[in-house]
């Protein structure tokens, strides 16, 4: 095992770690959600907690503990310059209002990015007891279990998983589902970006793709697709087109060509 692979190795572990942790934080504020204080971001479905800024504090904190030089990128407080080469890009929960509104499609996305690209990415999901783990040339598990896509799925004979928001007007949105459904593809939407991007990882859906992303919605994800032996589409990983939304396409090689001209055609 070389300097770097041990790097990475030990950063895989703490971030199984705190990921497991800071699930079982956010599902007892699940529980007791009624007490939380609820606040909007940039429109009404766009909401905070006080669960997401205690969890991300929690994990950004633990972080710091051990590797005081690594970067560390949040969803609600922003990114702090490390000087490792090592950045941890979190969102402490992920899908915020299916969280709120009791349902069960929410997680914790931790990954890890250095030189621009995911080498570490886990996504626990409290309410199924489900974690899902990946490092760059460690592949991907769910529950310890090794994940490879199954190249015989495709549009046609599964599901394809479709994100938005208000950063997209709604016709687009509405022209991306139109062409799924035109090539006899079928969709889902539940709420979390990074969830559905473990679901194409474990094949539950054999693609994903939204318009508009951050940086802490996915790269958890792409890194649980590529060593599941998916593909996604180039995310800027440096400078500050890492800090601002792009789009986000993740699938199995069988059908990630139709995916990505889905997406060109919908510019």
């Amino acid at each position: 095992m070389t300097v770097n692979d041990t790097s990475i190795a030990a950063r895989f572990a703490l971030a199984k770690t705190l990921a497991a942790e800071a699930g079982a934080m956010a599902l007892d504020y699940f529980n007791r959600r009624d007490t939380l204080v609820i606040e909007t971001k940039r429109d009404l479905q766009d909401v905070v907690s006080i669960a997401d800024r205690n969890v991300e504090t929690f994990l950004k904190e633990r972080v710091a503990e051990i590797y005081a030089n690594d970067g560390f990128l949040g969803e609600e407080f922003g990114h702090d310059e490390g000087s490792s080469g090592f950045t941890w890009v979190v969102d402490p929960i992920d899908g915020t209002a299916p969280f709120v509104n009791g349902m069960p499609t929410w997680c914790v996305s931790v990954a890890i990015v250095r030189g621009g690209e995911p080498v570490v990415g886990v996504i626990h999901v409290p309410c199924s007891d489900e974690l899902y783990a990946s490092a760059h040339g460690f592949g991907a598990t769910l529950n310890d279990k090794p994940l490879r896509l199954d190249p015989s799925r495709n549009l046609q004979n599964a599901m394809t998983g479709i994100g938005c928001n208000n950063y997209v007007t709604p016709e687009r949105v509405g022209a991306i589902i139109a062409g799924l459904m035109a090539q006899g593809g079928n969709f889902i939407r539940n709420g979390s970006g990074a969830l559905m991007l473990a679901y194409v990882a474990a094949g539950r859906l054999v693609g994903y793709y939204e318009p508009h992303m951050r940086a802490w919605d996915c790269m958890a994800g792409f890194c649980l697709v590529r060593e599941a032996g998916g593909k996604n589409l180039h995310f800027p990983g440096a400078g500050a087109e890492f800090l601002n939304g792009h789009p986000v396409l993740a699938a199995n090689p069988s059908c990630y060509d139709e995916l990505l001209q889905l997406h060109m055609s919908n510019l």
